[in-house]
């Protein structure tokens, strides 16, 4: 094809043929109160899976023609794409997951900003509320599926991760696939990709024909990890906070490969969750596991939650080195146990109701300069929320290092400023200044700038 391709007009499918005109005039609104600013932010990322970047600020000036409008004519919808990435198409025809993908942004955009953050429907100040909203999105998207026994895991691990250890993240997916278990990622590359290219070799070799690869993600991160080409089902929420919640609501089990800021933001919302008191009773396997070469990763991960959140923290963490079958094993197990736990308790095998969330960490964080200055990174605290304080610092600097609006924030008033127990700043410091040695926060570490200042 001419690789200097100008514009593409394509046709969605299935319901988006028939988006209404005020929904294709939301999402071309270029205005504050439009969904285009959205749109060209998501159409991009998905657009460009494959590529290695992964700042979305840089990925939009390194496309700065590139424009997509939604019309509606009298059969239907369509799409009309300027300068788009050479590499999203074949023969002159866009991939045909890419085109999926493509159609899951304008479905996810319009269905949550007009039938759950402006319809007045959900009460999004209330607990009930959004996890009610989440699993409404989740729906719409088709994730919940009834009469299916407890098989999704979720894995979680970094973008930037070494050869090894990719190929490691894939021969875990194989054992899982083999043992017909689905995937749930974060849908971007490195160990949110492995896990699905070998559970993809390990459902064919059981002719498991119905293997899903749910990818989900948020408009914040989803040009730093674009859905791979794996993924077969993908959702969009509208925050991160959202997302995580999706994750545990709808997993059924977890595995954590190694990664930067951005896993440890997710082990210590999961640990945020498992630490409180009201769900002592619910099973929920977690475990961390990786090569032999992450041993001394996972070490310092282990040791970090036992010098801020103490010993119960740190035996939820079941970490299992360089034995891919065995966790596969546990996991499988495990799942009878959950299927036993959600038929004594009346509980949906498709989403999790009854694990107990606080308002707090399901409401949107806003990383501004102020915001990281003031969290409570002090003991004073039940673990439970001190673990939720510092998921909330490890995600401003996920925001600071690849999302645009952080990266913008960064660039106008310098690094974040993290302060608290001095006993935490050295141990934030530590693990932090390791994830930097050893090249786990950006794609091109090279170049890496701390966006961040710890305060002791």
């Amino acid at each position: 094809m001419n690789p200097n391709i100008e514009k593409v007009i394509i046709r969605p499918e299935g319901s988006l043929q028939i988006l209404s005109y005020q929904e294709a005039e939301q999402l071309s609104d270029m205005s504050a109160g439009g969904l285009n600013d959205l749109l060209k932010q998501c159409a991009l990322a998905v657009l460009n899976t494959g590529s290695n970047e992964d700042s979305g600020l840089a990925l939009l000036e390194a496309y700065p023609d590139f424009d997509i409008q939604v019309t509606v004519k009298g059969r239907g919808v369509q799409l009309v794409i300027n300068h788009p990435p050479k590499h999203a198409f074949v023969d002159g025809e866009m991939i045909v997951g890419l085109k999926e993908h493509l159609y899951a942004v304008l479905r996810d955009l319009v269905y949550a900003r007009n039938e759950i953050l402006e319809s007045g429907q959900f009460k999004l100040d209330d607990s009930f509320g959004i996890t009610n909203a989440i699993f409404h999105i989740a729906r719409n998207a088709q994730l919940l599926q009834p009469n299916t026994l407890p098989n999704v895991i979720v894995c979680w691990g970094g973008h930037a991760i070494s050869v090894e250890e990719y190929d490691y993240s894939k021969h875990q997916g194989y054992e899982l696939g083999l043992r017909n278990l689905d995937i749930c990622t974060g849908c971007g590359p490195g160990a949110m990709k492995g896990p699905m290219k070998g559970a993809v070799l390990g459902h064919g070799k059981q002719r498991y024909a119905y293997g899903r690869y749910i990818g989900i993600t948020e408009p914040g991160i989803i040009a730093a990890e674009a859905p791979n080409a794996i993924v077969n089902e993908l959702c969009i929420f509208p925050d991160i906070e959202k997302r995580l919640e999706a994750f545990v609501r709808i997993g059924h089990g977890i595995v954590v490969f190694p990664g930067g800021a951005g896993t440890m933001e997710e082990i210590l919302y999961l640990l945020s969750i498992l630490l409180h008191p009201k769900n002592a009773n619910i099973p929920f396997p977690l475990v961390l596991s990786g090569p032999t070469s992450s041993q001394a990763y996972f070490e310092s991960i282990a040791g970090f939650v036992r010098n801020t959140l103490g010993e119960t923290a740190v035996d939820r963490l079941n970490i299992i080195i360089n034995e891919p079958r065995k966790v596969a094993r546990e996991m499988k197990q495990a799942m009878e146990a959950i299927r036993q736990d959600r038929k004594e308790s009346s509980d949906a095998y498709y989403f999790n109701w009854r694990l107990h969330i606080e308002l707090d960490q399901q409401q949107p964080f806003i990383p501004s300069h102020e915001n990281m200055a003031n969290l409570n990174l002090h003991k004073n605290q039940p673990p439970h929320e001190l673990a939720s304080q510092l998921r909330k610092a490890f995600s401003g600097i996920v925001a600071g290092n690849v999302k645009a609006d952080g990266i913008r924030e960064i660039e106008f008033h310098g690094p974040f400023e993290i302060n608290g127990d001095p006993d935490i700043m050295q141990e934030m410091d530590t693990l932090l200044q390791s994830f930097v040695e050893q090249k786990r926060m950006k794609i091109d570490a090279s170049t890496y700038n701390p966006c961040y200042k710890i305060i002791r």
